[in-house]
């Protein structure tokens, strides 16, 4: 029988700390924005000393950080399983634009712009671990499409798998209360594939 190393009493509580600070911080994120927010409302929603917050944060923007991270390795491991051994370029990218409406509407207009905001910053704090999980997926069945003949030899997919989400983030946000946001929002998924295809 195998030995399942278990966190210790202490690492549980302070595992479980960090999660109370960043389900209140959300919610205040979501009510104020992450730069109005007040880390004395965090941390009494949370229950915790005021230097708790900063113990596991050293900013708000590490919080969104996080949030950031956790999201795109749920988005990504939604999309590969969706994906499965049935490969379409059409769908995948149907399905990717679902994933991030789904977490627009989650977070709320507020925090995603935010989100969004922190994503593309110049200031953001240091992450060396930084990966693109839901890039890489888009980028895959590109590829994947282009080695059956369906996108065009030239088309570099780590590239159009950026341009698609940075064109799908910035239509989110800047059309957030427009009627015609998911008309506009198909139309793009059926340019980008346009784009892309085999001549």
């Amino acid at each position: 029988m195998a030995v399942v190393d278990r966190p210790s009493a202490r690492e549980t509580k302070r595992l479980q700390t960090r999660e109370r600070l960043m389900g209140a911080a959300i919610a205040e994120f979501k009510r104020a924005g992450m730069a109005e927010s007040d880390v004395g409302a965090i941390v009494a929603a949370a229950g915790v000393a005021h230097g708790t917050f900063f113990f596991h944060f050293p900013t708000k923007e590490h919080v969104l950080l996080e949030l950031e991270q956790r999201e795109e390795e749920r988005i990504a491991k939604q999309l590969a399983r969706s994906r499965g051994s049935t490969h379409n370029l059409s769908s995948t990218l149907s399905e990717a634009v679902r994933l991030v409406m789904g977490l627009e509407r989650r977070l709320g207009a507020v925090l995603f712009k935010d989100f969004l905001a922190l994503h593309f910053s110049q200031t953001r704090p240091a992450d060396e671990s930084r990966k693109h999980p839901v890039i890489v997926e888009v980028a895959q069945e590109i590829e994947y499409a282009q080695s059956q003949g369906g996108v065009d030899p030239d088309v570099n997919p780590m590239n159009s798998a950026v341009f698609f989400l940075l064109g799908l983030y910035a239509l989110l946000t800047t059309t957030h209360d427009w009627p015609g946001q998911a008309a506009m929002i198909d139309d793009y998924v059926t340019r980008t594939l346009r784009s892309i295809e085999a001549k």
